[in-house]
C-alpha cells in the first residue's frame, strides 16, 4: 500500500479522498491556488503545496505543477478525484513516466473511453447495445442533414471528445441544424479543445441508469450495482439514488453483465462508471463511460456497505479485489441530493460569496460530502458543486424522508443555493412514486418552482413556526424591558389564548393557540384544524427550528427579513407576514407598493467572465434575444434583452470580468 499520495483535486472529493486515507494511514499532499489558500481541504491534509493563480488553467490544471509536487513531497501515487485533469489520458501518461502511479484505469484506456466515438465502438464489439446514430465524426452540412434524416429527429448532437453535458445540442428539425452544430462544436472546442461532433437519435424522456463497476490488475471486475440519475438540469445531475426503482433483479445482473464486459473488452482497471439511458418500452441503451470516480459515489458505499476509495487505492497498488460478485450484497436505499451554488429561480445561475453561515449535519443514516465550512469563499473560478447530502433507509421511502428532512436543517447563508429546490424535488409526488425520465425538472417545475400547489398541512406546518418564533420574539422582548417599566398596569403573558392572521405570498391563515413557553407545550388551531406542539426553550431567534407537531419530528429554517419571517421547509420556501388582530383590521390601509418603470439598462445577472458580445451598436434588438455571453463556474450563460430596442451603447467586451449588476448594454429611450 502506498504511503503517500497528492490529490490533484480540491473541495469536497479532496477532503472525502483524505479521509479514507486517514483510515489506513496513507498521508495525503493536498493542492491549492491563490483563492483557496484558506479551504478546509488544506487543513485536512497533511502538507499543502501551492500551485498558482487562481484560475484552474494556471493552478489546479498544470500537470507539470501537479508532478513536479508530488516528486518533491515523496509521494508515490496522484489521486485525480472528478473533475479537472481526472479524465486526461495526457495526464495519466505523465504521472506514469513520472514513476508514479495514477490512481485510475490506464492512459490507453482513458484515451479510448474518453472518446465518444471510440467508447461507442467498444461497445458494440463488446455486445452492449447503442443508440442508433452516425457512428464517426461530422462537419459537413450535407453529409450531416442526410444522416439526420436517416437517424429521424429529434437527434442529438454529441461531442466526441467530452462529457457532463457540454457540447449536446437537441435538432428538432432540418432549418435548425446549422445553428446547432455551430454552437455545439463551439462550446466543445472551449471546453475539450476538440470540436468533433457525431451524431444520436435523442431518445425522449429516458431515464438515465449507471452502473458503478470496480476492476483489478488480476483481470476480476465486478459490478456494484446501479443508480438512478434521471433527475438533471443542463445534463448536470440534482438528485441520485441506489438502487434504481426502474430496475428488478433480472434487469440489474443485465446491465451489470454488460456494465462489466466493457470493462473487459477494454482492459479497465480501477473505478468506473458505465452509463445507460432507459427508454419507455424498457429497452436500454450505452451512452458513456466515465473513467473516474463519479460525484454520486456515496449512494453505492451507502447500499453496498464498500469504500470506494479504498478499493480505488487497493487496486492502484496492484491488490487483488477482496471481493467477488456473489459476495456483493445490496442492502436498503440511499438518495443524495448535490448542493450547488446556483440560483433556481434565475435559471440556475451560479451563485459566488462568502459563505457567512453554515451548520454541518450530523444524524443517523445521514451522510455529508462537504468543501465549504463559514468563511468559505464561493468563486467564479469553479465548479458550482459545495456539498452532497445523503440519506439511507431500509426502503426508498424511509430514506426520502431522512434526506428530506436533513435538507430542512441544512444551513447554508452568503451564498444562494438550491438546497430548497432539491427539497422541492424530494417532495414531488412524481420523485415519490418513482416517475422519473431525464426531462422531470422540465416537466414538473417553472423557474425552480413547482407547478403543483404545495401541500396545505405542509404550509400549516410552516406557519406554526413562525408564529411561535414571532410570539415568543415578541415575549422575550417585553420581558427584557420588564425592569425598565413602572409596576402598573398589566403586563402581556405567554399563557392564555392568542390569535394572529399570517400571510404568505396569497395564502392567509387564521391561527389561533394557547400554551407556555415555559413547558414549551402548545395547542394551535389553523383555520380550524388542531395541532399539538412541542417547542424548545426560544432564546431571541433561532435560525434552525425543531418542533414536535402532532408527535412527528420536524424541522425549519427561518431568518428575519425586516418586519417579516421567511421560512424553508420540504422545498418550499416563502416569506411570511405576521399580523396581530388589530394589525390586520389596519393593514387593508396601508399604501400599495408602486411597480417600477422598466429600466434602459442590461446588467450582469451574475459575476464571470464576458466570452461573447452578440451585438453592435445602433442594432435593433428584441426581447429574449441573447446580447451577451458570460462565463461563470465552467458554465456560460447567455444575457438576454428585457425589452424591444434599439442598442444605444455597449459597457462590455469580450475577456473582461464583470460583476452582478455591472451594466452591460444600454438601449435608447
Amino acid at each position: 500500500m502506498f504511503e503517500k499520495i497528492l490529490i490533484a483535486n480540491r473541495g469536497e472529493i479532496a477532503i472525502r479522498i483524505i479521509q479514507t486515507c486517514k483510515k489506513l494511514g496513507i498521508k495525503t499532499v493536498a493542492v491549492y491556488s491563490d483563492i483557496d489558500s484558506r479551504s478546509l481541504h488544506i487543513r485536512e491534509a497533511d502538507e499543502a503545496v501551492h500551485l498558482g493563480p487562481s484560475a484552474s488553467s494556471a493552478s489546479y490544471l498544470v500537470k507539470s505543477k501537479l508532478i513536479e509536487a508530488a516528486l518533491a513531497h515523496q509521494c508515490q501515487a496522484i489521486h485525480p478525484g472528478y473533475g479537472f485533469l481526472s479524465e486526461s489520458a495526457s495526464f495519466a501518461a505523465e504521472v506514469v513516466a513520472a514513476g508514479l502511479v495514477f490512481i485510475g484505469p490506464s492512459a490507453q484506456v482513458v484515451a479510448t473511453m474518453g472518446d465518444k466515438i471510440a467508447a461507442k465502438n467498444m461497445a458494440i464489439r463488446a455486445g452492449v447495445p447503442v443508440v442508433p446514430g452516425y457512428n464517426q465524426a461530422l462537419s459537413d452540412m450535407g453529409v450531416i442533414t442526410e444522416k439526420a434524416a436517416e437517424i429521424g429527429y429529434p437527434i442529438l448532437f454529441k461531442p466526441a471528445a467530452g462529457g457532463g453535458g457540454r457540447g449536446m445540442r437537441i435538432v428538432h428539425s432540418p432549418d435548425q441544424l446549422a445553428s446547432a452544430l455551430q454552437a455545439a462544436q463551439d462550446e466543445t472546442r472551449k471546453a475539450f479543445g476538440d470540436d468533433r461532433i457525431f451524431l444520436e437519435r435523442f431518445i425522449e424522456n429516458p431515464r438515465h441508469i449507471e452502473v458503478q463497476i470496480m476492476a483489478d490488475q488480476h483481470g476480476r471486475v465486478i459490478s456494484l450495482g446501479e443508480r438512478e440519475c434521471s433527475i438533471q438540469r443542463r445534463y448536470q445531475k440534482v438528485i441520485e439514488e441506489s438502487p434504481s426503482p426502474a430496475v428488478d433483479t433480472v434487469l440489474r445482473r443485465q446491465l451489470g453483465d454488460m456494465a462489466c464486459s466493457l470493462a473487459t473488452e477494454s482492459g479497465y482497471t480501477n473505478a468506473g462508471t458505465v452509463e445507460f439511458i432507459l427508454d419507455q418500452r424498457g429497452d436500454f441503451f450505452f451512452m458513456e463511460m466515465n473513467t473516474r470516480l463519479q460525484v454520486e459515489h456515496p449512494v453505492t458505499e451507502m447500499v453496498t456497505g464498500l469504500d470506494l476509495v479504498e478499493l480505488q487505492l487497493r487496486v492502484a497498488a496492484g491488490e487483488p479485489l477482496p471481493l467477488t460478485q456473489e459476495e456483493v450484497k445490496l442492502n436498503g436505499w440511499a438518495i443524495e441530493a448535490r448542493i450547488c451554488a446556483e440560483d433556481p429561480c434565475r435559471s440556475f445561475l451560479p451563485s459566488t460569496g462568502l459563505v457567512t453561515r453554515y451548520a454541518r449535519l450530523r444524524g443517523d443514516n445521514v451522510r455529508l460530502d462537504s468543501g465549504i465550512e463559514a468563511g468559505s469563499i464561493v468563486s467564479v473560478f469553479y465548479d458550482s458543486l459545495l456539498a452532497k447530502v445523503a440519506a439511507w433507509g431500509q426502503t426508498r421511502e424511509e430514506a426520502r424522508k431522512s434526506l428530506v428532512q436533513a435538507l430542512n436543517r441544512y444551513h447554508v447563508e452568503g451564498v444562494i443555493t438550491n438546497v430548497d429546490f432539491a427539497n422541492a424535488i424530494l417532495n414531488h409526488p412524481a420523485f415519490i412514486e418513482g416517475r422519473m425520465t431525464t426531462g422531470f425538472i422540465e416537466e414538473h417545475f417553472d423557474e425552480g418552482v413547482s407547478r403543483l400547489t404545495p401541500p396545505r398541512e405542509q404550509l400549516e406546518a410552516m406557519v406554526i413556526a413562525v408564529t411561535m418564533v414571532y410570539h415568543n420574539r415578541d415575549n422575550l422582548m417585553r420581558e427584557s424591558l420588564k425592569p425598565m417599566t413602572a409596576k402598573v398596569g398589566s403586563s402581556p403573558k405567554s399563557k392564555g389564548e392568542h390569535r394572529y392572521t399570517v400571510k404568505g405570498e396569497s395564502d392567509i391563515f387564521t391561527v389561533e393557540f394557547q400554551g407556555d413557553a415555559a413547558t414549551g407545550l402548545w395547542d394551535f388551531r389553523i383555520d380550524g384544524t388542531a395541532y399539538r406542539v412541542s417547542s424548545p426553550e426560544f432564546e431571541f431567534f433561532r435560525r434552525r427550528l425543531r418542533l414536535e407537531i402532532n408527535n412527528e419530528s420536524q424541522y425549519f429554517r427561518l431568518q428575519y427579513r425586516q418586519n417579516f419571517i421567511w421560512a424553508a421547509f420540504c422545498g418550499i420556501s416563502r416569506i411570511f407576514e405576521i399580523y396581530t388582530p388589530r394589525e390586520w383590521e389596519l393593514a387593508h390601509y396601508m399604501p400599495k407598493e408602486k411597480t417600477s418603470m422598466h429600466s434602459n439598462e442590461l446588467t450582469s445577472p451574475l459575476p464571470g467572465m464576458v466570452v461573447g458580445v452578440l451585438i453592435n451598436q445602433g442594432e435593433r434588438v428584441y426581447r429574449g434575444q441573447d446580447l451577451v455571453i458570460i462565463e461563470s463556474m465552467k458554465m456560460e450563460s447567455g444575457v438576454s434583452s428585457p425589452c424591444d430596442g434599439i442598442i444605444e451603447s455597449i459597457r462590455t467586451k469580450t475577456g473582461v470580468a464583470v460583476e452582478t449588476g455591472d451594466v452591460l448594454i444600454t438601449f435608447k429611450t
